[in-house]
Formats: structure tokens, C-alpha cells, sequence
């Protein structure tokens, strides 16, 4: 019989930061979303451990991160307002919106490095494909990258 290789879940390697290529490698140095000093939380291997995918693929390609984490605060404001609204409810007459809003942001605050490093690595996946065989396969070559122009921010 032929050895048919099962696919690897987008959603579970996504969820945890995992290469888009292999769905294997760790994306970020440290597996800890909350190590904030000197911004550990967000440091990425240059390459993957595993397949050797580039994580940088052009300077300054995770400037559209931004977009993406404030589509992931606005979808979790939306429902954190609809589950108070059938759960509490609002009142024109009392504080309830006032105190969903101050909830809302501290919730948000406390999650914003877990919506960071999702946010990247839904970004990279938008960017490179899925290879089952890619240990078969080398990574598609990095075109835009100028050596000299990385870490210039």
C-alpha cells in the first residue's frame, strides 16, 4: 500500500503559530505569547526550524499584521457585544453599555499579544502554501529582500 500522508489541520497549525509550508516548525522563538520583555513575545525565526520557509518574506511584510489583528478586536468586540446584549442586556436607563465598553478594552488589552501573534501567522499563511511533500521541495526563493535594508524600522 501507498503511504498517503495526512493533512495537517489549518485552523490547529494557525492556532498554534505553526509554519503554513510544514505545519510543523514553530514560527516564534518563544512559545510563550506573554514573555514581553524586549518584545520576545513577537520574535520570529528568521527561517522555520523544520522545512527552512522564510518567515520574513519581503522588509516590512508584517506591516499588514495591523489590519488583520484590528479585524480580529472588532469580530471579538462584535461578539462579546452580542453575548452581553442576550445575557445582560442594555438599558438607556443605567451604566450596563458603559460597563461592557470598559470590560470589552481590558479583555482586549489582556489578549492583544495572543491576537499579535495570530495575527502573523494568518498573515504569512495568506502568503505561503501548504506542501504536503515539502520535504520533497525547497522553499520558494525570497525575491524582495534586501540584506542590507533588514531591521531598519
Amino acid at each position: 500500500m501507498e503511504n498517503i500522508k495526512k493533512k495537517k489541520s489549518y485552523l490547529l497549525s494557525l492556532l498554534a503559530n505553526k509554519c503554513p509550508r510544514c505545519r510543523e516548525g514553530d514560527l516564534f522563538v518563544s512559545n510563550k505569547a506573554y514573555a514581553l520583555k524586549n518584545g520576545q513575545n513577537v520574535k520570529m525565526h528568521e527561517k522555520c526550524p523544520v522545512c527552512g520557509q522564510p518567515t520574513e518574506l519581503e522588509v516590512g511584510f508584517y506591516y499588514g499584521t495591523s489590519y488583520v489583528s484590528y479585524a480580529l478586536t472588532v469580530a471579538f468586540s462584535g461578539f462579546s457585544f452580542a453575548a452581553w446584549f442576550f445575557t445582560i442586556g442594555f438599558n438607556l436607563e443605567d451604566n450596563r453599555i458603559f460597563w461592557w465598553l470598559g470590560l470589552n478594552a481590558f479583555v482586549l488589552l489582556l489578549l492583544q499579544p495572543l491576537f499579535m501573534r495570530i495575527s502573523r501567522s494568518l498573515w504569512i499563511s495568506w502568503f505561503v502554501d501548504y506542501d504536503t511533500d515539502w520535504n520533497l521541495h525547497q522553499p520558494k526563493s525570497v525575491e524582495r529582500i534586501v540584506p542590507e535594508h533588514m531591521n531598519n524600522w
